[in-house]
């Protein structure tokens, strides 16, 4: 299977191109994730980080 993409990749012109273009999409993606991180307001990590501990009674009597 590997050996099919691999003749295939040779004979385009400028295959080159596409794994840097796939590593600046990868970069760019995470480097945005990391912004809107450090910008999102603590309080709300907080409340986000506390839902899976915060039980409510319509979850522990549900019946099955």
């Amino acid at each position: 299977m590997f050996k099919f993409i691999k003749q295939y990749a040779e004979k385009m012109d400028h295959a080159n191109i596409y794994p840097m273009i796939s590593l600046v999409i990868f970069f760019l993606f995470f480097v945005v994730l990391l912004y809107y991180v450090k910008k999102m307001d603590k309080k709300n990590v907080e409340a986000m980080s506390n839902i899976p501990l915060d039980l409510t009674e319509e979850s522990t009597t549900q019946n099955y």
